[in-house]
């Protein structure tokens, strides 16, 4: 993006003519790197990248984050541009406030640069790496946790070319620190996944096992390597000129990294950092023992309920979720799928009553000011759907319960995946498995039936139990001929 003539840049030189509140609290490159950032995107930058900096301005440390863009060459230059510094607006009907973030004390280039990234794996200096690389980057079956190699996974962990996979990375660079005995660390996870912090340490321990790795190096990383659950959660909306025209505008300066989120924020972590972490906890974290009921709150009641927003928000021709709450009937069916599902197909975290979670999710997607599209969280469905809505599905049918209204949002996602919106405009399947989901639907007889039996039939998506549960494939069938037949307004309005 070009920069407005006669705006200056945001930069160490800027900082004294920024709003004193708009000021970072920590000054980049002033605090030593202990932390390497696998994935440096919009939702790190106003996440995890926020809370370190609050961690680091209240009780100090050597936590400077490295970021590591896997292949977005444009965002490292602009960032090393703006010497680390980005800003962050949060967003309400009520209010607008931008802060500039001081956390990154450098960037990288994955895809430039590997072996760069490997050794700062296995520097002692660092002592935790954080990742958000979204589901489909672990290539892991999403139903079933097992290693799902591609070709080139394949060919970092049985060659010795430079990785150019996150796994490959990872794998690397943790041999690099086992063999320079660098020091234990911890790998968290902060993407959307079941028991993410085991699924990462499955993905390790399973990579390992294809690589032929020498059981010392096995048994270095079982008893050196950390690897806590989390669960991460604000909504951070694509950046759009709008966002940096927003920043320019609170700033006084330009800010080609701009990112803006909604003002609620939370981060629940395991507390297992064998080498240390920062003070997430000054900064509002929740340290727990385990954030398995935590994160099944989350990826089931905002999750699930945020893509099925999006699906039948963007089958209606929503463009974002606050247009598609706005729906005749929408709010109501997703309050019952909260209420007659979700709360019923596990055992919150003590305390919080799920009925009344959904209500402020419920209104935090209403919120005008955050404008994240529905084509955006309808993307890599394949890998989303098992965790935010298939578990709630295959739980609810093991306890004897109907599955009513998640059986819907699966039919949303078929719909979806058919390509077309209600008024016959082209919709974009953006998954990694979008040639199979085609191929099988294409080949399937083009009824509401034969979708479903096609999608059904897809095993590294649909749990085995669901995919063979006659009541759901028959609830399922029942609302995507409703979809097909009325299009979504109707069919929401039928539900009253």
């Amino acid at each position: 993006m070009a920069v407005t003539l006669g705006a200056s840049r945001l930069g160490l030189g800027a900082l004294r003519r920024l709003p004193a509140d708009a000021r970072p609290l920590v000054r980049p490159g002033t605090v030593p790197a202990g932390v390497v950032h696998l994935g440096l995107g919009a939702f790190h930058r106003a996440h995890q990248a926020v809370f370190t900096e609050q961690a680091m301005g209240l009780a100090g440390g050597d936590w400077g984050i490295i970021g590591v863009a896997p292949r977005n060459a444009e965002l490292v230059r602009i960032l090393a541009a703006q010497d680390n510094l980005f800003s962050v607006s949060t967003l309400s009907a009520a209010d607008r406030h931008t802060r500039v973030i001081g956390a990154l004390s450098g960037v990288r280039l994955a895809a430039a640069d590997p072996q760069a990234v490997v050794a700062l794996l296995a520097d002692p200096a660092i002592r935790v790496v954080t990742l958000t690389v979204t589901e489909k980057a672990y290539q892991l079956d999403p139903a079933a946790g097992t290693l799902r190699p591609d070709p080139a996974l394949v060919a970092d962990l049985t060659g010795d070319r430079p990785p150019t996979t996150v796994p490959g990375l990872l794998v690397r660079g943790l041999l690099a620190r086992a063999a320079a005995d660098a020091g234990p660390i911890a790998l968290v996870s902060c993407d959307n996944l079941p028991a993410n912090g085991r699924r990462l340490r499955g993905l390790i321990t399973q990579s390992l096992a294809y690589a032929g790795t020498p059981q010392p190096l096995v048994d270095w990383v079982a008893t050196q390597v950390g690897f806590p659950g989390t669960m991460v959660d604000r909504i951070v909306p694509a950046s759009t000129p709008d966002t940096l025209a927003a920043a320019r505008h609170a700033l006084g300066v330009e800010d080609l990294a701009a990112v803006a989120a909604e003002p609620y924020t939370q981060w629940v972590i395991e507390d297992d950092f064998p080498g240390g972490r920062p003070a997430w906890d000054r900064a509002g974290a929740v340290l727990c023992a385990d954030a398995g009921p935590w994160e099944r709150l989350k990826l089931r009641t905002l999750n699930g309920v945020h893509s099925a927003a999006a699906y039948l928000g963007a089958l209606a021709g929503c463009e974002t979720i606050a247009d598609a709450l706005a729906l005749p009937h929408l709010a109501t069916v997703l309050r019952r799928l909260i209420a007659e599902d979700v709360a019923n197909s596990f055992r919150p975290p003590e305390g919080v009553d799920v009925v009344d979670y959904g209500e402020q999710v419920l209104a935090r997607f209403a919120n005008p000011e955050i404008r994240h599209r529905t084509l955006q969280v309808a993307m890599d469905g394949s890998q989303k759907l098992p965790q935010r809505i298939l578990h709630t599905v295959a739980d609810l049918r093991a306890a004897g319960r109907p599955a009513h209204w998640a059986t819907l949002v699966l039919a949303a996602w078929i719909r979806f995946a058919q390509g077309t919106s209600d008024e016959g405009h082209p919709l974009p399947l953006d998954d990694p498995l979008a040639d199979r989901i085609r191929a099988a639907l294409a080949a399937a007889p083009q009824t509401p039936a034969g979708a479903v039996d096609a999608i059904l039939a897809l095993d590294d998506i649909v749990p085995p139990e669901v995919a063979a549960d006659t009541q759901v494939r028959a609830d399922v069938t029942a609302w995507l001929t409703d979809l097909q037949t009325h299009g979504v307004p109707a069919t929401l309005a039928g539900t009253t």
